[in-house]
């Protein structure tokens, strides 16, 4: 039975259970799960291995990758910089970084590159790895890219492109990497256990991923078996040509190893963040109040970034999504704690958002990445957070 340490307040008890079930029947390998409410700590959870192979206990400061969670992160530090009145979200990219007008982008705004419109998606001509990790490359190639679509006329998930894209807008309006801007701005003033490209003194905290094949791989079931509202999802990613594949291909090789010191240590804006589920839930308590007596983001700077930008068939993943400026907004088949509820989940279950409305802000990290629709484990906790908020 897998040891579980920290603690929970007084009406959060089914959030713990939650927790343990996750080991218990839901393969949590090492995990922590934090909320906040009202700029408190109500629940502060973790346990398990983080390192299965060395057989290193998972700590209250492990750090673990977030995958795609990182992109809460970098949106917050665009909007901070439009909260500064140095950002105008509905200018044109090519304003801040004139070469990327380039290939028919002048009228991009800065606003479709946090609202997955832009139609970058993908590049025509992957980058060598090395060079992704050392970012001009990959700005340079983003810039020079044709968009995929009609600027505005559509959305589709910039799963890996949204880091880069939005990373370099951050970089030329602070002068400052986007890594760099939000560990000075973010992370230092409110304290938080969170970097986008990791320092090597804190190496030792990571935890090693794991990654657990699905029970059924979807990518060798008849295409008349799989249910029919994966059926689109499911063709295209078969289809090396589609941008589904392309828009996780950006690299030559396609994959990156995110144990890999080096990936750790760059900054890849979208998807390598690196912290704690602490770390996440009071980011996203800085967004909706004040946590120590810090406020990052006003309540009109959060409800500016929060409107609906984008809705319906996204072109990438090609299941329904709906997003804000930067954020992932709630749907029917995630609906999170309350309408008002914004944040980003990541590759293999990780989870992180804020909901307003009930003063709420939730992390959620795990080492044993799972893909696919059965895995339950962060929709179990936000619905043990649902079952005690009444």
């Amino acid at each position: 039975m897998t040891t579980i340490e920290g603690h929970v307040a007084a009406g959060f008890e089914p959030v713990r259970a939650a927790f343990e079930a996750n080991f218990a029947r839901h393969a949590d390998v090492g995990a922590a799960v934090c909320v906040y409410q009202h700029g408190l700590p109500v629940v502060d959870l973790w346990g398990g291995i983080a390192d299965p192979d060395a057989g290193r206990p998972w700590e209250r400061d492990t750090l673990q990758l977030v995958y795609s969670a990182t992109k809460g992160a970098t949106a917050t530090a665009a909007h901070l910089l439009v909260q500064r009145g140095e950002l105008d979200p509905d200018a044109p990219v090519a304003s801040y970084w004139p070469e990327f007008a380039a290939n028919g982008k002048a009228g991009i705004t800065v606003r479709q590159l946090l609202s997955h419109r832009a139609g970058l998606v993908a590049l025509d001509q992957p980058v060598p790895v090395e060079q992704a990790l050392a970012w001009q490359p990959m700005v340079d190639a983003l810039a020079a890219q044709r968009p995929q679509w009609a600027p505005g006329t559509a959305h589709g998930y910039h799963g890996r492109t949204f880091g880069w894209l939005v990373g370099e807008v951050i970089h030329r309006v602070s002068g400052r990497t986007p890594g760099r801007f939000f560990a000075e701005e973010i992370a230092a003033p409110l304290g938080l256990d969170f970097f986008i490209g990791l320092p090597d003194s804190e190496r030792g905290r990571v935890s090693r991923m794991v990654y657990e094949q699905p029970a059924v791989d979807l990518a060798t079931v008849p295409l008349d078996l799989v249910p029919e509202e994966f059926r689109a999802m499911v063709a295209a990613l078969r289809d090396p040509a589609s941008l589904s594949t392309r828009a996780f291909a950006l690299t030559d090789p396609a994959a990156i190893d995110f144990n890999a010191p080096e990936v750790q240590a760059a900054e890849i804006p979208a998807s390598n963040g690196i912290g704690t589920a602490r770390g996440l839930a009071r980011l996203y308590a800085g967004l909706i109040g004040e946590v120590d007596g810090v406020r990052l983001l006003t309540s009109e700077t959060v409800a500016a970034a929060t409107e609906e930008q984008s809705h319906g068939d996204d072109l990438v993943i090609m299941l329904p999504s709906r997003f804000g400026s930067g954020y992932m907004l709630p749907t029917e088949a995630s609906p999170l704690t309350g309408p008002s509820a914004f944040g980003h989940p990541g590759r293999g279950g990780s989870l992180a958002f804020a909901d307003p409305g009930h003063g709420i802000a939730f992390g959620y990290v795990m080492n044993n990445i799972v893909e696919g629709a059965d895995d339950v484990r962060a929709a179990s906790l936000v619905e043990a957070v649902r079952k005690a908020l009444g």
